[in-house]
């Protein structure tokens, strides 16, 4: 059963916890949680967020998995974060310097994590958290000790310029040169 709008409402603010372990492919990170996603407790949980259906749809996992299987990631060699913590209801809640603080904190778990790539779902929380106005889709010059970072688009449903085939089509360029990194492709 989905949540009702006032345990919605109870979410805000909450913070989710990271799906992390060791010797990952590729940290995906979300622009901050959702209340859907702080209700439940699964990442990217929304209805119409593509972020599910384009992982399996480009490769990175050989079923569509749902929120509540998240877990299984790590086994996969992936993993997923968050740039801000705490949730909100629309990602224009957050400020500059939330997402300022946010990548700092980003870049010293990547640090510790040490994942091939991070791959930032959202160009413009990537240009705020990184100080990368120019920033554009696909592979970034900076790296994080050694890991590569690859934005991506935002898999939200509100983002109406990527459909999810275009999106998979992205996410599957991301998806080989993860493999061609590791030997495997």
């Amino acid at each position: 059963m989905p949540p009702t709008p006032d345990e919605l409402e109870a979410a805000r603010d909450r913070i989710v916890p990271d799906v992390v372990g060791d010797g990952l492919r590729v940290l995906f990170c979300g622009i901050n949680p959702g209340l859907m996603t702080a209700a439940t407790g699964h990442h990217f949980a929304r209805p119409g967020n593509r972020f599910w259906p384009v992982l399996h749809a480009s490769g990175f996992t050989p079923r569509l998995l749902h929120p509540s299987e998240q877990g299984e990631l790590p086994s996969y060699g992936l993993g997923i974060t968050n740039v801000v913590a705490r949730a909100s209801a629309r990602a224009d809640e957050l400020t500059d310097e939330e997402y300022r603080e946010g990548g700092r904190i980003l870049e010293e778990k990547v640090r510790r994590l040490r994942p091939r790539w991070l791959a930032v779902a959202g160009v413009t929380a990537y240009r705020v958290a990184f100080g990368d106005k120019r920033a554009k889709i696909g592979p970034q010059e900076r790296t994080i000790g050694g890991t590569r970072i690859w934005a991506l688009p935002n898999p939200s449903g509100l983002n109406a310029h990527w459909t999810k085939a275009t999106m998979a089509e992205e996410y599957a360029r991301l998806r080989a040169a993860a493999e061609t990194e590791q030997g495997t492709a």
